[in-house]
Order: structure tokens, then sequence, then C-alpha cells
């Protein structure tokens, strides 16, 4: 719910004055009838400024586009890239379809699995990664693929996944 000053309940003020001024520049790409076509970049900026897309900035991001609550759930939940929980400071997205299963991501996932100390797909007990399994990176030519924090690495192996997790500040 948006309150007096033009914020939403829960969310730090400065925050979304801030979340404000980065949508501007992106809602001057939209139609002033057509603003509410801005939710998938409006989201993402929630997102990138509050850590996860929580109710309170899908409502956020709702009232700055003209639309409902729920829609801005609708695309919150439908798009895998639009976190609506807390996700760990590195999020690890590894690929086990068929093309990077075969190519040793089952032996890699089970690995993470290991490494981090997960029984399945989550976040670390230090909040420092969140271990996904992804179905495809469109990376099939040079499997076995992850993402670490959207940036994408590729003919993995465990050395090469300790190397990059290692690397992570």
């Amino acid at each position: 719910m948006t309150n007096q000053a033009g914020g939403v309940e829960g969310l730090p003020r400065e925050k979304v004055e801030q979340f404000d001024r980065e949508l501007a520049p992106i809602l001057k790409r939209y139609p002033p009838d057509r603003k509410a076509s801005a939710m998938i970049p409006a989201l993402r900026l929630g997102q990138a400024l509050f850590g996860h897309v929580s109710p309170a900035v899908q409502a956020l991001a709702a009232d700055r586009l003209g639309t409902s609550p729920s829609r801005a759930e609708e695309v919150a939940t439908f798009y895998v890239m639009l976190e609506t929980h807390p996700t760990g400071k590195h999020l690890v997205e590894l690929c086990t379809n068929v093309s990077c299963s075969l190519s040793g991501g089952d032996q890699l996932w089970a690995y993470l699995k290991r490494k981090l100390a997960l029984a399945q797909a989550g976040s670390t007990t230090d909040g420092r990664y969140t271990l996904r399994e992804v179905e495809c990176l469109g990376s099939c030519g040079t499997a076995p693929a992850m993402l670490v924090d959207e940036e994408m690495y590729e003919q993995l192996t465990p050395q090469k996944v300790d190397a990059i997790l290692g690397g992570l500040k």
C-alpha cells in the first residue's frame, strides 16, 4: 500500500526514492498509456535495489505503473529471473538439462550440493550462496554450464567450479 509520502510500507524511503529516480528514464521508453508494460524492468529494478521482489516491492512497482498488485505478482511469480524470496549473496544456477546432464551436469549438481552442504536446492546457512537447478541456459555446445550472479560459465569441471566460487567476494 502506498503511503502519503509516495512510498510503500515496509520499504526504506531512500530506496523508494532511488527506485523512482531510476524508473523515470525506463518509463520514457513507453507510451504514457502503456507504462504498465514496463513491469519486468520495474520488478528487476526493484530486485536490484531491495534484494528480492517481495509483496511490498510488487506493490511499489504496481503503484508506479498504474496497475494492480496482483498483476505485479503474476509477473513476479512467472519469471524465474525474478526472486520473490530472499536469496544468498551469490545466486548459483546450474543447468541439468539433457546436454549439460550428458556432459557432467548431474555430477556437478551433486558436487555443488556437497560443497555447499545442501541436501537440495536452497540457500547456505551463512546466506552466502543460493543454489538452484535450471532447465536450460542455452549453452548446449559448451555444456555443462551455470550462471553465477547472471554471469555465464561453461565447460565446467569441479576444479573450475571451485575456482569460480573461490573468486567470489
